[in-house]
Formats: C-alpha cells, sequence, structure tokens
C-alpha cells in the first residue's frame, strides 16, 4: 500500500514542466485578448479578400463594373441621368443601386476600386517599408558620414511638401514613358502611382528607425556579438532586426491606409486612375458631382473608405500594444 507522503511526491514529480513563451507567442497572446484589435483584423481581412476575391465577386453576381447598364436599358435612368428607382436604384437586381449617367453597377465598381486602391497601396507600402529598413538602419549602424550623407538626403526628401508633390511629379513621370498627346495606359499609371507613392514616403520610417538603431548599437548585447567576432550583417539581422519589428509593424500598419487614401485623393482629382478602371478616389470624384441630386452613390464607397481607415488605425495600435504591454492608449 503506498503512502499518503509518497503518493503526494509522485503526484508532483508527475506534473508537466511550466512550458516557457517566446516574445511571438506573448504578443499574440495579448493582441488575442484585445477584442478590438480582433475585430479590427477581421474587418482588415475582410477588406483584403473582397480585394482578391472582386472577379469572382462579380461572378458570382452577375454583372460587371464597365458594362453601362443604364444606357444599354429603358427604365433605369430618368432623362437627367439620374437612377428611375428610389435610392439610387437600389433594388434585387442592383443591390447597391446604378450610377448616375452612365447606370455602371455600383456594387462591382466598388469592389473592383477597393482592389485596385489596395494593390497600389500595398505594394508602395512593401517598398516604402524594406526603403526605410534598409536606409534607417544602414545610417544608424554606420555612423559617421554614411549617417551623416543619408541624413541630409532624408531630409531632403522630407522638404518637398507631399501632398504637392505627389500631385505635380505623378504627371512627370507619365511624360517620361508616354509621348505627349498620347494616353497612358492603365498598366503604367498603376506603375507610376507606385513608384511616386514609394519614393516619397519611406522617410518617415527610415527616420524613426534610425534613432531605434542609434540607441541599440551601444547596448550590451551588441557589443558582446561584436566582441564574439559576428559579422554586421549577422548583428543587424540577428540582433538589431528582432528588436525593430515593433515599430516597423506600427508603422506599416498606419501607412498603407495613408497610401489608400492618398492615391484616393490622386485619382479623385485626375491624375491618378482614370476612367474606365474602377478606383476608390474616382467614385468620390464622380460621386462629388452627384451628392446634390443623388447622394447615395457616394454613400458606399465613403462608409467602406471610413471603415478600412478606422480598422487599420485601430489594427496598429493593438499590434503596438501587443508588442509593448507599458503603452496604454
Amino acid at each position: 500500500m503506498t503512502s499518503p507522503s509518497l503518493a503526494a511526491e509522485n503526484a508532483v514529480t508527475a506534473r508537466p514542466e511550466p512550458a516557457g513563451r517566446s516574445p511571438g507567442q506573448l504578443m499574440w497572446r495579448r493582441f488575442r485578448r484585445d477584442r478590438a484589435g480582433v475585430a479590427a483584423a477581421c474587418v482588415v481581412a475582410f477588406f483584403f479578400l473582397v480585394a482578391l476575391a472582386a472577379p469572382l465577386i462579380s461572378w458570382a453576381y452577375g454583372k460587371d463594373p464597365y458594362t453601362t447598364y443604364g444606357l444599354d436599358e429603358a427604365g433605369l435612368l430618368n432623362e437627367f441621368g439620374y437612377p428611375v428607382a428610389p435610392n439610387g436604384g437600389i433594388s434585387g437586381r442592383f443591390w447597391f443601386g446604378i450610377e448616375p449617367t452612365l447606370g455602371r453597377d455600383v456594387l462591382t465598381q466598388l469592389v473592383h476600386g477597393i482592389r485596385t486602391s489596395l494593390l497600389i497601396a500595398a505594394a508602395a507600402t512593401v517598398l516604402c517599408v524594406l526603403t526605410g529598413i534598409v536606409v534607417g538602419v544602414t545610417a544608424g549602424y554606420a555612423g559617421g558620414r554614411t549617417d551623416y550623407f543619408l541624413g541630409r538626403f532624408i531630409d531632403l526628401l522630407l522638404a518637398f511638401p507631399q501632398q504637392l508633390s505627389f500631385v505635380a511629379f505623378t504627371p512627370v513621370v507619365y511624360a517620361l514613358f508616354v509621348s505627349p498627346g498620347k494616353e497612358t495606359p492603365t498598366y503604367l499609371r498603376v506603375i507610376t502611382l507606385i513608384i511616386v507613392l514609394w519614393v516619397l514616403g519611406w522617410m518617415g520610417l527610415a527616420r524613426l528607425l534610425r534613432g531605434q538603431v542609434l540607441s541599440l548599437r551601444e547596448r550590451e548585447f551588441v557589443e558582446a556579438a561584436k566582441v564574439t567576432g559576428a559579422s554586421p550583417w549577422r548583428v543587424i539581422t540577428r540582433e538589431l532586426l528582432p528588436n525593430l519589428w515593433t515599430p516597423i509593424l506600427v508603422q506599416a500598419t498606419l501607412m498603407l491606409p495613408a497610401l489608400v487614401t492618398t492615391e484616393a485623393g490622386l485619382s479623385f482629382i485626375g491624375v491618378g486612375i482614370v476612367e474606365p478602371t474602377p478606383d476608390w478616389g474616382r467614385m468620390f470624384a464622380n460621386g462629388a458631382k452627384f451628392y446634390e441630386s443623388d447622394i447615395t452613390y457616394i454613400f458606399f464607397p465613403g462608409i467602406a473608405m471610413i471603415l478600412f481607415v478606422v480598422a487599420f488605425n485601430l489594427l496598429g495600435d493593438s499590434v503596438r500594444d501587443a508588442f509593448d504591454p507599458r503603452t496604454k492608449r
């Protein structure tokens, strides 16, 4: 018969060892507890899913963003070009209504417009983040003349008024590839917008990372890695970058919605995506013409833009809090 003390000792020894959690696991655990962050992540994922599945949505819905249903079929638009049916022509056939004047389907225009804007903004964000990491970490780690010249180059680019520079430089880049008088192809407009947003959008992240690296390179773990003979590449990738993911991810989540609104603004004023390519900004431009007689048309892209920007900003705050629990909103 086993004594009570021996049974208790066996129970203690049989108890599993507590497993340690990595920083990534701790971050994920803290993030899951943030209901606002999880909800924002779901909204952001939904927008990206809509962007990726835009052709499939159009196929299942049975309409496309280019067909002028109001002009092709009588009874959809009145003599002034506005939808005959109330609320912008919303019906079982046109779920979000139809566009005034041309009578195109609003739902398919919106999902394809989201696809266009997110494609441009996501590509520009990736390029800005990569450039900001390379320039910022190089300037902060190398120091000396390298830091001085890169810092002055960043200051030079930051001196340009950003919004005015977007408007001024975009037509200049178009003119480098297309002769005057010829229409700029859509693919070239997309590439040009990505280039302009990239060239004028990476400096803030680079300056932030430079400051972070300047404070980290004097820390004990970096000095210890240097003493052991680690190469600069190993010091940067193994010691510095793991401590920079928080500002990188937070800045990326704040940069993408800012670039979405910038791209929409360029299309709104006519230097971005133009007809007939669906685009968020172009929908706002058309809605500004019709809002007095048909406010419904601008309602759906406006609500979608607000939800997207707010969700991405909340996601950025949640990611920051998950990485650094000492921060408080």
